[in-house]
């Protein structure tokens, strides 16, 4: 059924329940996880006072995110590898998060996306958006919403 399974994460306790659905799919019928951790961009403040732009504030801030994206994919891989499913691993720099999962989905060959929901209900929802809506909404590949 599926081989290939797409697990984007952010590191919380929400993904991490989902992990534990994802791992025992992955198990079941044989398949492979990839996770996915969508770095955001850096963008400089730009206010009147703002100053000089400082490269190394830009440089900074890319090592942690990098720093952090690698901790959150080693939570998923080692856990996969645990429970014995075959697991890798991918970061992309991007501000359209929905986007990223989509096509690295497809770059992947990936046939299932399983991520997990932020549960926002209501005006915030309206609001904010939610990056599952628009993967749901516009994404060619199975997608499981783990809540």
């Amino acid at each position: 059924m599926y081989k290939h399974i797409l697990f984007p994460t952010d590191g919380s306790e929400r993904c991490a329940n989902a992990l534990q659905h994802a791992i025992g799919l992955a198990k079941a019928v044989g398949a492979k996880i990839t996770a996915l951790h969508v770095v955001p961009e850096y963008y400089p403040p730009v206010y009147e006072d703002s100053g000089p732009f400082d490269p190394e504030i830009e440089a900074r801030f890319e090592r942690e995110a990098i720093n952090r994206a690698n901790r959150f994919l080693a939570q998923v891989t080692d856990a996969a590898e645990a429970a014995g499913v075959p697991a890798g691993s991918v970061h992309v720099t991007s501000y359209h998060t929905a986007d990223t999962i989509i096509k690295v989905a497809e770059e992947q060959g990936c046939d299932l996306v399983l991520m997990s929901s932020r549960g926002r209900s209501g005006l915030a929802s309206l609001l904010l958006g939610s990056e599952t809506k628009k993967v749901l909404a516009h994404a060619r590949t199975p997608v499981l919403v783990c809540k």
